[in-house]
């Protein structure tokens, strides 16, 4: 198991010709370019401010509120630094800018904005991409609540230069972890933001001295997987699958107290949608028709599966948080969807 500081390539090492020789200036702070979204954008953006390297401005969106986009612009704006409007993207001068003002790094932080080709070329050593993913498995969205869904034990991130092609760019570098037992979206989430600081902070230190020795490993695209914005099975939960795959649904869509992509999974309880938020296994057989609710709990409400009870915490109804107990009673049938053929795919 390797652990924060680890910085590891699972291919191996090399380098790439087209990436510009040792810095003639090396006496000078290396200019950098923030495109950063999330709370991931923001731990960067405060890495950076407290580093050797000149961050000459940071690009992202006005309009996200909580600890988003509007977060990073706040931060920026309030230590003094430059903030350019993510939009500037589309602007067939900005290429043209980032040269003039001698840009030698773009840093992409979980930006979901696809940068074109001019844009890619235009600073000396490239742009970097920061993903929550083991690349090239996990390309696309959602890479984190795909795989707690698919119920894998083990994820990463990736630190890749960006190519016109959506994570599919030579690898610089990687770290992996061990996904917890009941480990949720936000947790693991969290944790390659943790693991990926290091990783654009060793990319950095390497730009600066020896540019020429950044690792740029080609992706065995043979391995690789792309998701897109569908949620599986339409977001609805299947009772009839196996309790695993009913909890590992739930713990995919749980970034609690933040809003998830995929929402909650959903139900039908007397013809309401009924969100479950919280659910774990019991490990309890039972042999009752799939979407039957049992007695109460302390732990609350067991529900049945294909092969076990799942027991369900909190749910919303109408857009209220509430405990299972509350409006869960013995004896009635939750409404079963079974699992789509899209869904099965992606999870096989």
């Amino acid at each position: 198991m390797k652990g924060p500081s680890d910085l590891i390539l699972e291919y191996g090492s090399s380098s790439d010709p087209d990436v510009a020789g040792r810095r003639e200036d090396s006496g000078t702070a290396m200019k950098i370019l923030l495109l950063g979204e999330e709370a991931a954008g923001l731990q960067i953006f405060r890495m950076l401010a407290g580093g050797p390297h000149q961050l000459v401005a940071v690009m992202t969106s006005p309009s996200a509120g909580g600890s988003g986009p509007r977060g990073l612009w706040k931060a920026a704006e309030s230590q003094g630094y430059a903030v350019w409007p993510a939009k500037l993207v589309k602007d067939p001068n900005f290429p043209q800018r980032i040269r003039t003002e001698g840009i030698e790094i773009l840093l992409n932080i979980h930006s979901l904005i696809v940068l074109p080709p001019r844009i890619l070329e235009a600073p000396r050593f490239g742009c970097f991409n920061l993903r929550p993913a083991p690349l090239p498995r996990y390309a696309g969205l959602n890479s984190v609540s795909w795989a707690i869904y698919r119920g894998e034990v083990r994820h990463g991130v990736t630190l890749h230069r960006m190519t016109p092609e959506i994570d599919a760019g030579p690898i610089v570098y990687q770290a992996l972890f061990e996904i917890a037992e009941g480990a949720t979206a936000i947790s693991v989430f969290t944790r390659c933001v943790k693991e990926g600081l290091p990783l654009v902070s060793k990319l950095l230190e390497t730009a600066d001295t020896t540019p020429e020795n950044i690792p740029l490993l080609q992706q065995d695209l043979s391995l690789r997987e792309y998701f897109d914005r569908a949620i599986p099975n339409d977001g609805r939960i299947s009772w009839s699958s196996p309790a695993r795959d009913i909890v590992n649904f739930v713990r995919s869509c749980d970034f609690l107290p933040f809003r998830s992509a995929w929402g909650h999974p959903r139900t039908n309880l007397n013809g309401e949608d009924l969100s479950v938020l919280k659910a774990n296994r019991t490990s309890q057989k039972c042999d009752c028709v799939p979407g039957t609710v049992g007695r109460p709990t302390a732990s609350g409400v067991p529900v049945a599966a294909s092969d076990e009870w799942v027991c369900l915490q909190h749910v919303m109804m109408a857009g209220c948080p509430l405990k299972a107990a509350e409006v869960l009673t013995a004896g009635s049938v939750l409404q079963d969807t079974p699992t789509s053929e899209r869904a099965r795919t992606q999870h096989a």
